[in-house]
């Protein structure tokens, strides 16, 4: 690119190993960034789409600064303006300069240098110096000092994961906490249980939400154990895991340097070479996404089911109204949010799938394809994050219970006899729940009619706290 005398006052030239390139005067970002800008433009989503990437790209490198400073590898000047440049990203400030598209090729190297170039050119600043003057203070001399985007690339992403799950475990938390209001809420809506979409037994509405808020809970913990392998990091083992140019006491403390700065428990790996190619624990995290999508999903349809109608379906509960359900039948109202939360969970499902196979595309001592593989756990994290905020505000939070619709399903199902069957025995039972069905008659009416049970037995059996739990049946012999 050709510039005359007014682009001059626009663009800074820098230079790399290819030679020069006009870089806009107002940039943090350098060459090898604007490089990238022009050849990745793929997603759309830049590094920061997801605010946690530069405040741990920053995290890292103050942690590396200081670590060099220590070992006095690097000047103390020089190591103090990189960590102060990195705690002015840590507070959220220059993220706009974190323009690399979260797709890339060169196994992260384009987000690796976009870091070091902005920090640089801050610090440069801080200093005293004016952007662009890497003489004094330089991307890979300075700021990339004993690194490689091999250990720092995979330790930031799995930091800015850390970091994000805990976005995520609010998120579960609160619809968990809905779903326990609502059980307790519901606790004396006795209503038929479904199952293969037949009726089934007796329960309560309480139980219903209660068993949704158990499911969420058990992925509250699966989240935070899987979290944990994140936390085992290749820093110090630069390109490919042996730790070529850096002093030996280098990785130790610099992973010491970042826990402290994270609030993260940061370990070394035991083994950096088997650590830099290693995809394994970016496999499991996001597998246990994937698990809580699917129940999420599951939770979904049996919201949809339990609300529909509303006069032709279940009709066992009401949703919140959020918005007009059709263009030309007055009146519809659809289960809105359920849906888009089952629409999070397809994609959630399907990110799980470029992990595995970003995961497999290890290759000798690299995994080339860490950049999507991050770009899809982030995207994941995100959307379940918002999806859960969603369905406990806009959905689970506004539910009520058509309690008479519900109490008329249970006298008037066939799937009554189920309780009765321990005092009728099997062939009664069988025998009343086919004159019930051929009929339409109820099976307490029919049971009366015959006399089997006196309306006091039926009375007793019948209660609702005598049908929603096992019961003492050691008299009841046939």
């Amino acid at each position: 690119m050709a510039l005359d005398n007014t682009d001059l006052n626009e663009y800074r030239i820098e230079h790399d190993l290819l030679g020069e390139a006009p870089v806009p005067q107002e940039a943090y970002y350098g060459i090898q960034t604007q490089r990238a800008l022009e050849n990745f433009n793929i997603s759309g989503v830049t590094l920061n789409h997801f605010s946690n990437i530069p405040k741990a790209l920053a995290m890292v490198k103050k942690s590396c600064a200081l670590a060099n400073r220590d070992l006095g590898m690097l000047d103390a000047a020089k190591a103090d303006a990189i960590a102060d440049a990195c705690d002015e990203i840590i507070a959220g400030k220059l993220h706009d300069q974190f323009s690399v598209d979260m797709i890339q090729g060169g196994a992260g190297t384009s987000t690796n240098m976009n870091a070091n170039e902005v920090i640089a050119n801050r610090a440069l600043e801080l200093m005293g110096y004016r952007r662009g003057q890497y003489e004094h203070l330089h991307p890979n001399t300075h700021v990339n000092m004993a690194q490689s985007t091999n250990d720092v690339y995979p330790t930031a992403m799995r930091l800015s994961m850390v970091l994000k799950h805990n976005e995520l475990v609010v998120a579960a938390k609160s619809l968990k906490n809905a779903c326990d209001v609502k059980a307790e809420e519901f606790k004396d809506v006795l209503k038929m249980g479904r199952t293969q979409l037949q009726d089934a037994v007796p329960m309560t509405l309480g139980q219903e939400f209660r068993a949704f808020s158990t499911t969420i809970g058990e992925d509250i913990d699966r989240i935070k154990d899987m979290a944990k392998l994140l936390c085992e990091v290749n820093l110090g083992g630069t390109a490919i895991g042996t730790g070529i140019t850096a002093d030996n006491r280098y990785a130790p403390l610099a992973v010491k340097y970042l826990s402290e700065i994270s609030g993260q428990n940061m370990i070394l790996a035991g083994d950096l070479v088997e650590a830099t190619s290693d995809m394994g624990a970016f496999v499991i995290f996001s597998s246990a996404l994937k698990r809580m999508a699917v129940k999420l999903s599951k939770m979904s349809n049996d919201l949809r089911l339990l609300s529909s109608g509303p006069l032709c379906g279940f009709n066992d509960i009401n949703l919140p109204e959020m918005q007009p359900g059709s263009s030309i039948m007055p009146g519809k109202v659809n289960p809105v949010i359920p849906e888009a939360m089952s629409q999070i969970a397809f994609h959630v499902i399907g990110n799980d799938l470029v992990v595995t196979m970003a995961s497999e595309a290890a290759q000798l001592q690299l995994n080339y394809a860490e950049p999507v593989l991050v770009y899809k756990i982030l995207e994941s994290i995100q959307q379940l994050t918002n999806g859960m905020f969603m369905l406990s505000d806009r959905c689970v939070k506004g539910i009520t219970a058509n309690r008479d619709v519900c109490m008329d399903y249970v006298y008037n199902s066939v799937g009554l006899v189920t309780a009765l069957n321990p005092y009728l025995g099997y062939e009664n039972s069988s025998r009343i729940a086919k004159t019930a069905l051929k009929t339409g008659r109820r099976v307490v009416d029919l049971v009366k009619e015959e006399g089997l049970l006196t309306d006091e037995q039926l009375a007793e059996i019948l209660k609702p706290e005598n049908m929603i739990a096992p019961l003492d049946l050691s008299n009841k012999v046939h």
